[in-house]
Parts: C-alpha cells; structure tokens; sequence
C-alpha cells in the first residue's frame, strides 16, 4: 500500500476544517515526529540499537547515553521507525538546566585545556568566572599543519587514507578523530581493503567496553586508531604504550582462558583489541615462568571448583589480584610467596605475575616510546571541523602532551555535515577549488577556503551560544517557580507538626478566599452578588461535610445576615459570626488556633491583590467567617477521627506533597509546551520572552490555586471516604 494512501486512510475520520481538533492536533504531532526521526535523526549518528533499544549518542563526547531519552515523542518516533518496541513516553517530574544548577553552588570553578577560545565570554557573561591560563609544565613542541579542504566526501577520505598509510609505513602513531559512528566505520573499511591493522573506538558497545585498551596502545610504534570525539575520554595517550593496560592484557590473555570456559559477551566485554603490526614485548624467562605458574593455579582452580566459573567472575578476580600487587609491591609479594611451599594462592600467583610482567612491560614502552619520539611522536588527523572550536583543540591536544613531539592536521570536505547544516556556499568554494585542480582528491590549503570555512565555525559557535543564552533566559522564569516550589515542599517535609497544620489552614482559607472574590464584588452593594453560587461552590468542597451544614441555609439568609452587619456600622472581629447563620463547630478553642486565625485577618486587611471598593469590610468579614467555618469543621472531624496526631500529620503531609509534585509535573509539561510555542508570536511582532514570562507566571498562578484547592477537598473527603480521596487524586493526575 502507498504511504500516502495509508496517510489518507488515517486521517479520514478527522475534521481537517478546525484546527483546535484534538484528535487533529495528536495526529499532527505524531506525523511531525515521524518526519523529525526520518530527516533528522539518523542511525549510527544520533543513536545507534543495541538489544532491541534505540540509545542516543551523545555528540560532543561520542558516548552512549543508555539512561537518556528524547522527550515529547521523538524517542517513540525513532523507535516506531527502527521497528522497536515502543517505549512509555517520558514523564518530566524535574528538570533545570545547567546553567541554574551549577549558579546553586555558592563558589564555582573548572579546570580545562580549552577555555581560551570564543567560549571565555559565554564563560564571563554566564557564570561570572574570568578564564585565567595556566602556563604549561613544558614547552609544547606540536605542529599543527594548516586546514586542507577537498571539494568532495570521497575525495577527502581517499585523502586520509593515504595520510594514515604513510603514516603507518614510517612507523608513527596515528590518531583519526571522526564525529560519528558511521564515519568511524566508513574509514575503517577503506583501511581494511589496504590491509593497514588499526583499532576502532566508538559508541558500539564491542569498541567502548575496550576503550582503556584501545587508549593504552594508540600512542605504540605502527598503532592506528580511529575515534569519534575524544572529549571527555580522559585518558592520555602516552608514547611508547601504557605499561599497565599491556601487562594486564597479558596476564589476562595467559590466565582467563584456564579460569573459565565461557566465551566472553561482546556487547559487556567488547571484542579483542588488535595487536597486528604492533612490536611483540619481550618477557624475561622469570616473567614466563611465573606466567606459567599462575596458569597452572588457574587450572587447578577450575578443576576443584564444582561450579563454573563465569568470565565475569574469572575477570574480577584477575583485577583483584592486579590490584593487590599495585597496593602491595613486587618486593612483598616474592616475600609472602617465598613462606609457601608448592601451591600458593591463586591471588598471590596472578598478582607476582603481574608486577613482573609489569617490569618488561615499563622497560619496553619506555625503549619504543623514545624511538616513537624521534619518528615525530603521535599523528593525529581530524576528518572534520566541529561546531565548536573547543572540540577540535581537544582532538588537536591529544598530540604533544608533556612536551613530547607531535603533530595534527585537519582535512574536511565541502559536503561536510556542518557545512550543509548551514549553508555555506559551497559553490563559490568548488569554483575555487576547481580552478587550483581538477582531482578530487586533491588537497587544498587556499587561505582563501580556509578563512571561509573557520568563518563558517565561528558563526556556528555564535548560533549554539545564541540557543543557550536563550535556554538561560528562559529559564530565569522557571527558576523562580521551582524556588518556590522546592522551598515549599521543603517546609512541608522538615517543618514540625504546627507548621504543617498551619499550611492547611492557609490552603482552606486560600480556597475560601477565592471562591468569595469570584462571586462578590466589594465595589457594589451586598443584593447585587451571587450568594446563591457562593453557597454551592462552599458547600461542594468537602462532600457531604459541608452540604449536610448548609442544606437549609438559603440565599435570602445569607442576604439578610450581611444587610444586618451593616445596620451595626460596628463587630467584634475575635469571635465574629454572621448573624442567622450556623455557628463554627467548637469556634477556635486553645491560643494557637486563635492566634491563627487573627493572623488571617490580619493577610486580609493588608491584601494589595483583592480588588477594593466601598464594601471591602463586609467582603473581608464573609472570608474570615467562611475560612474559620472551614477549618473547625475540619479540626472537629479530626477529632472525631479519633487518630493519633502522628497518623493526622502524616496524612496531611501525604495529600501536601502529592498533589504539589503531580500538579508541578504537569506544570513543568505545560511550560515546555510554552515554550516551544511562544516563538510564533514574533511573527506578530511580539517579545517571545515577554508572552513567555506573561503566560508562564498565569501558569503558575493557576498551578498553586489548583493545588491548594485539590489538597483541601483530598483532606476534607478522605475522613468521609478514603477511597473518594483516591479518586480525586487519580482524576487530576489523568
């Protein structure tokens, strides 16, 4: 069937006339996913699969994120796409961005090789943090050869190529740093069809499981390796090899195989690294022996055991004992071998093999590692310009480390990714280049192309910071709400008993306050308001609490009550009660409860938000009656309750934080819907960040009223009903 007959068939039964269909506006956002994943988001670049997932690749570092999932449909897109299974989509219950998390520390500061780039602004205007240079231990003694740039993608890889066998046939290491896994691998297939030996490092589990390995030997006589993004690897290429990770290779290469019998898992493991083409190290016969001896015990071992041992429980063991001996020393271990006899510790045997071993392995990298230095040190070659400058300094500083010798060169290509993402204009280049040379593969050092291409980066440097400065100010707004919000429950959690019953109390008075303010005015006369809705809205808060207590009261009365109050001009606010009304339930016995309610008369009175008018005072009267109603109708069914005040404290806590972290989820969804949105508005010649700040805080302010009126209603239910309780929660929460 044709996909767009398919398409056809799907949206048939929807109402293409209004746009405000919901069921046209899900459809639109699936059909606006799916072509998202299928233009832009590509296998072995954004993410790759492993075990029937769809794990993203983190491009800066070129890491595999497994914890890391696209938000608002996108992962689901990929997966749909890919033929996976679906996965729930993400909930956001948190979230805040770099920037605001790292202001929340009171002293701030980093160490890193490559500040001193365009990013020192961005690091001044953000964080408030100068960038200070520290000069380096030694000279740096690295070449960094000039930019070549080739018209086409295939020109430019026959290039490396050739750069990389020439490279292997001198002798030196060479360091490929690609920006995707399929790149990565693209390369490594032009190098097996010239049988040039070479190790791969990507995001594919079988590659990054090795990745100390891999570092270990790339700075070796004849190592090639090929690397997505270096940043973030941590580890320095040393010259000559790392005597480490060879003598532990060694000795796990001469000891795993008689420990256990199982095949180890590539995707956990990773597969071998290549040794091919490498000089093989020597080992003294005492290195031999004592390889064999511990051989031996592993054997043994194995035999006695009457369980199996798995690779993984035989690979701990040998890092165990390698531990041991870099803890204990050479000179210990030969003394508490020499206090046994014939058979010792499989332990003691592995980790005297291992610091032996360690001793060949120190004396040969040290010996290549100079004869590496006179050949020109490590290579290393960056197949494209990144869209920070940051990024190729870090690749570029993988040679040269501690003053050794080195050198770098970058060669891209005018197909490249990030010159297509924006628009170079490619033809004025391959004009240019066309004229210097007709081969494809050719390369060009034109100060010309180059000054365009360094140019092109920059102006790609400025559109990212550009989007992050945007992040920043949009998340100022937020920061705020999330202040409140963390203080908030701060309180409620850490807060002691009274505090929490006091907060419950605001919250009634809260819902009363805005249930009165939305049926009354205070600049027109008493006769002129809804009493009638008044009555309802109240009475419907606590279920059959309230409306048992107010079934026979009438909106005649409650009229008549409020003409009377102002007949006597004049009323004793500490135990006020409208007249012909039903009196609260044991008023407000013990000084706390009192106390607490003259505060609340006091927050009315000074109220700069509430609208005023001529009848402010009569307004003010009916919250305090209403709000003081509300809470010793509460107090009395606690009372009746008959629960420990531990039980009481921990329900109100419960029904507190439940419905401030659902309601908070779905504000922070609401936002970034906000957020995502607002931009349109500049087409109407209007601040986005204003409608932003504008929405986000009525957003806000509808989150906090909606919260303290589902707390309200949970609590005044629950003691009715609990499950009743649980049906609130449950509907808000869909």
């Amino acid at each position: 069937m044709e996909p767009h007959v398919r398409c056809d068939q799907l949206t048939s039964n929807l109402d293409m006339r209004h746009d405000s269909d919901p069921k046209l506006v899900e459809c639109f956002r699936f059909v606006t996913n799916a072509l998202k994943a299928k233009e832009f988001y590509r296998r072995d670049v954004q993410y790759i699969v492993r075990n029937g997932k769809a794990l993203i690749i983190n491009e800066l570092t070129g890491r595999v994120e497994p914890k890391r999932r696209w938000s608002d449909g996108i992962h689901q897109a990929v997966e749909a796409k890919e033929g996976l299974k679906i996965q729930a989509d993400s909930v956001i219950v948190a979230q805040i961005t770099y920037q605001s998390l790292f202001k929340l520390y009171p002293k701030l500061s980093g160490m890193t090789g490559t500040a001193k780039t365009e990013v020192e602004k961005e690091f001044l205007k953000m964080f408030k943090m100068p960038v200070i240079e520290v000069p380096t231990n030694l000279p740096n003694i690295r070449v960094d050869l000039p930019i070549q740039a080739f018209a086409t993608l295939r020109g430019k890889w026959q290039y490396v190529r050739e750069e990389v066998e020439s490279m292997f046939q001198l002798g030196r290491p060479v360091l490929v740093g690609t920006t995707s896994v399929e790149s990565s691998e693209y390369l490594s297939d032009l190098l097996k069809s010239r049988n040039i030996p070479h190790n791969v490092l990507n995001a594919r589990p079988k590659y990054a499981a090795r990745e100390a390995e891999i570092i270990a030997q790339a700075g070796r006589k004849h190592a090639i390796t090929i690397s997505t993004n270096m940043a973030g690897r941590g580890t320095d290429i040393i010259l000559g090899g790392n005597p480490k990770m060879l003598a532990k290779e060694i000795v796990e290469d001469n000891v795993l195989p008689f420990l256990s019998h199982d095949t180890p898992d590539v995707e956990t493991e990773g597969e071998s690294t290549s040794h091919k083409g490498l000089s093989k190290i020597k080992l003294g016969p005492s290195s031999l022996a004592l390889l064999a001896k511990a051989a031996i015990m592993a054997k043994y071992v194995h035999k006695s055991e009457s369980n199996e041992w798995s690779f993984q429980k035989a690979k701990s063991a040998v890092m165990e004992s390698i531990e041991m001996s870099n803890t204990i020393g050479l000179e210990k271990l030969q003394e508490r071998v020499a206090e046994v006899t014939e058979m010792y510790p499989l332990c003691d045997a592995i980790a005297l093999a291992y610091a032996t071993v360690l001793k060949d392995c120190e004396i040969h990298c040290f010996d290549e590692g100079a004869e590496v230095k006179t050949l020109g040190g490590l290579h290393v070659i960056g197949t494209s310009l990144h869209e920070s400058r940051r990024i190729d300094n870090q690749l570029r500083g993988r040679a040269g480390r501690q003053g050794d010798p080195g050198s770098t060169r970058f060669m891209v290509s005018l197909q490249d990714e990030m010159f297509r993402k924006f628009n170079l204009d490619t033809e004025w280049a391959v004009r240019l280049i066309s004229r210097i040379t007709d081969g494809e593969d050719i390369a060009i050092e034109s100060n010309a192309v180059v000054k365009q291409l360094l140019g092109l980066q920059i102006n790609a440097e400025k559109y990212y910071f550009g989007i992050r400065k945007n992040l920043v100010e949009f998340d100022e707004v937020l920061e705020v709400q999330r202040k409140h919000i963390y203080s908030l429950r701060q309180v409620i959690l850490s807060g002691d008993s009274e505090s929490c019953s006091e907060q419950i109390f605001q919250y009634m008075q809260a819902v009363v306050d805005e249930i009165i303010l939305g049926n009354v005015d205070p600049q027109k006369p008493p006769k002129t308001w809804d009493l009638a809705k008044l009555l309802d809205e109240l009475a419907s808060l606590g279920g059959n609490l309230l409306t048992e207590t107010f079934k026979e009261t009438q909106e005649e009365d409650l009229q008549s009550s409020l003409e009377q109050i102002l007949r006597y001009g004049s009323v004793e606010v500490d135990n006020f009660v409208l007249p012909n009304m039903p009196v609260p339930p044991n008023s407000f016995r013990g000084i706390r409860k009192r106390t607490s309610s003259a505060m609340r008369w006091f927050a009315m009175c000074v109220d700069d938000t509430s609208k005023k008018g001529r009848y402010t005072n009569i307004v003010n009267l009916l919250r305090k009656y209403f709000g003081d109603f509300l809470i010793a109708t509460y107090l009395e069914v606690l009372q009746e309750s008959r629960h420990h005040d531990a039980y009481i404290r921990g329900i109100e806590r419960e029904a507190l934080l439940k419905t401030l972290d659902m309601l908070w989820k779905d504000h922070l969804v609401n936002m970034n819907k906000l957020s995502s949105a607002v931009n349109v508005r500049s087409f109407g010649h209007r601040n986005p960040l204003e409608e932003y700040k504008i929405d986000g805080c009525r957003f806000f302010i509808s989150m906090l009223s909606a919260t303290r009126r589902l707390t309200v209603e949970a609590l005044l239910r629950y003691w009715s009903s609990p499950m009743e309780s649980e049906e609130i929660f449950n509907t808000a929460d869909q």
